[in-house]
C-alpha cells in the first residue's frame, strides 16, 4: 500500500521513471525540474494548463515546492474567471492561459489555508464556482483507501478525463503514489484514433455514463471487457445502460471533489453478480444515513447521506469549513443491511408536485429505458396549480413524438411523476464529466416555455 509520502519525497523516489503512456516521461521529468528551478518555495500558483504534460509537470512542481495551488479549467470563460478573481487569493505565479483577470484580496476575506493547500474547483452543476481545500495528505488517504478496497498495491490508470477535474487528477495521484503507470488519452482521440497500445488487463479505466454509452455504440465491448475494472461515476447511470454493460467489469462509484473522488465503490465481481448499488464505503471513510435532525437511520431507510473520511476536504474557498469532520452532500440515499450504498437522488433537485415527492433521476431513467431519447434531464418549474411542474428537456432518438414518449413511459412510471412540460432540444448542457449544469438547464427550460 502507498505510504504517506510528501510530494518532495515522492518526487525523489520516482525520479526518472517511465511512468507515462501516451506522453514522453523524459520530457515530463525535464519540465518538472525546470519549473522547480524557477518556482520559489511556498508560492501561490494558479495552474490552468490545457496540455496534459504541462499540467502534470506544473502540478508536481508546485506540490514539490510546498506551494498553495489553485487548479483551474483552462476552458473557463469570463464568467468563471471573474468568480476566481473574487475568492480573495492572489496568485504569484500563473501557469497556462486564463482570461484577463484582475486578482484582488476581498475585504474581510481571510481564508485559514493549511500549508501547501491544494484548491480543487467544484460547484459546476450549481453555477456557483468555489474551491475545495485539500492537502497532499487528504489525497493520499483517498489513494490508500481505494488500494485497500480493491486489495491491490500498484494502480495503473487509463485516463480519458480532464486532469483539472478531481476525477482525472486522482488518477494521476493514484499512479504516482502506488508506483503505477498513467496512460493519458483525450476521449475524442480514443473514439477517433482507437486506444493506446497497453494491456488493458493491467489497467483500470474511468468513465462517465455518456462515455460508456458512446463506446458501446462503437462496438468496443470486447476491448472494455479486458480491463481490471471500469470505474463509472460522475453522473447517475440509467438501468438500460447498465443492462447493456452486464458483462463488463464495471465498478459503480460514488464520490465528489470534497472526498477526493471515490468514497464508495462497487467491485466488478459484485456488478457482474447483479448488484446495482454504489458499493460499500471505502476503508478510510464512513457513510451514515441521517434524518433532518442529524439522527442516524436504520438500514433501508432513505435519508441524507453523511460522510466522514480521512480524505475529506477541510472546507471551501470561498465558504465555510466542514464542521466536525463531517460532510453532508446534497444527496439522498440509503444503506442496505449488507452495507451497500444506494443513492436515490439529490435533495435540492427533488420536485414536490401536487404534494408528491418526485426525484428527477427516476423520471430520467424511465425515459432513457424507452430507447427513444438519446439524453434527457428533468427539472421542476414553478406552477400555480401544482407548486412545481415536472419538466423534461430531451434529445429525441429520431422522429419520436411527445405522444409516443408519454405512451412509452406509462408502464414504467406512476402517473403523477409524468412530465407536464416536454422540451425537445439538440443537446443538454453537460460538462466534460457528463454532469448537467442545473443553472443553465433551468434557464433554458424557462426560455423555451416563454
Amino acid at each position: 500500500m502507498a505510504e504517506s509520502l510528501s510530494a518532495a519525497t515522492l518526487w525523489h523516489s520516482r525520479w526518472g521513471q517511465d511512468w507515462l503512456v501516451g506522453l514522453d516521461s523524459a520530457a515530463f521529468w525535464s519540465q518538472v525540474e525546470y519549473r522547480c528551478g524557477q518556482l520559489p518555495a511556498y508560492s501561490v500558483v494558479l495552474l490552468a494548463e490545457a496540455d496534459p504534460l504541462d499540467f502534470l509537470a506544473g502540478f508536481y512542481a508546485a506540490c514539490s515546492k510546498s506551494c498553495t495551488l489553485l487548479l483551474a479549467n483552462p476552458h473557463w470563460r469570463q464568467r468563471e474567471w471573474h468568480q476566481v478573481a473574487q475568492v480573495g487569493i492572489v496568485p504569484e505565479v500563473i501557469w497556462g492561459s486564463c482570461s484577463p483577470t484582475v486578482f484582488s484580496r476581498v475585504d474581510g476575506s481571510s481564508w485559514a489555508l493549511p500549508p501547501a493547500a491544494l484548491l480543487i474547483p467544484t460547484g459546476g452543476s450549481s453555477g456557483r464556482l468555489r474551491f475545495a481545500i485539500h492537502t497532499w495528505n487528504t489525497l493520499a488517504a483517498a489513494v490508500r483507501g481505494l488500494q485497500q478496497h480493491l486489495r491491490v498495491d500498484g494502480i495503473n490508470a487509463y485516463c480519458v478525463l480532464p486532469l483539472y477535474h478531481v476525477s482525472g487528477l486522482m488518477q494521476a495521484v493514484r499512479t504516482l503514489l502506488s508506483g503505477g503507470q498513467l496512460a493519458l488519452q483525450p476521449f475524442k482521440a480514443l473514439e477517433q484514433e482507437g486506444p493506446l497500445k497497453i494491456d488493458p488487463a493491467e489497467f483500470v479505466l474511468s468513465l462517465v455514463p455518456t462515455q460508456l454509452q458512446r463506446l458501446l455504440r462503437r462496438s468496443a465491448a470486447a476491448w472494455l471487457q479486458q480491463f481490471q475494472a471500469i470505474f463509472l461515476g460522475g453522473a447517475p447511470a440509467w438501468p438500460a445502460l447498465l443492462a447493456q454493460a452486464q458483462g463488463l467489469p464495471l465498478a459503480l462509484t460514488y464520490g465528489m471533489t470534497e472526498t477526493a473522488a471515490q468514497i464508495a465503490t462497487l467491485l466488478p465481481a459484485e456488478f457482474r453478480a447483479g448488484h446495482r448499488s454504489s458499493g460499500r464505503c471505502l476503508p478510510h471513510g464512513q457513510i451514515t444515513i441521517v434524518d433532518a435532525e442529524g439522527r442516524p437511520l436504520p438500514p433501508g431507510s432513505v435519508g441524507q447521506i453523511q460522510i466522514q473520511a480521512k480524505s475529506l476536504a477541510l472546507g471551501y474557498v470561498p465558504g465555510p469549513g466542514l464542521q466536525a469532520s463531517q460532510f453532508l452532500p446534497d444527496d439522498l440515499g440509503y444503506v442496505d443491511a449488507a452495507g451497500y450504498l444506494h443513492v436515490v437522488g439529490r435533495g435540492s433537485t427533488k420536485i414536490i408536485s401536487g404534494g408528491e415527492n418526485i426525484f428527477p433521476q427516476e423520471v430520467e431513467a424511465a425515459l432513457l429505458a424507452t430507447g427513444r431519447v438519446v439524453d434527457c434531464a428533468v427539472v421542476g418549474l414553478p406552477d400555480p396549480l401544482w407548486g412545481q411542474a415536472v419538466t423534461v428537456l430531451y434529445v429525441p432518438q429520431g422522429a419520436v413524438t411527445m405522444a409516443q414518449l408519454r405512451h412509452a413511459i406509462a408502464p414504467r412510471l406512476s402517473r403523477y411523476k409524468h412530465p407536464k412540460h416536454w422540451i425537445a432540444i439538440s443537446a443538454l448542457p453537460r460538462n466534460a464529466q457528463g454532469k448537467i449544469n442545473r443553472f443553465e438547464l433551468e434557464c433554458l427550460a424557462h426560455y423555451c416555455l416563454q
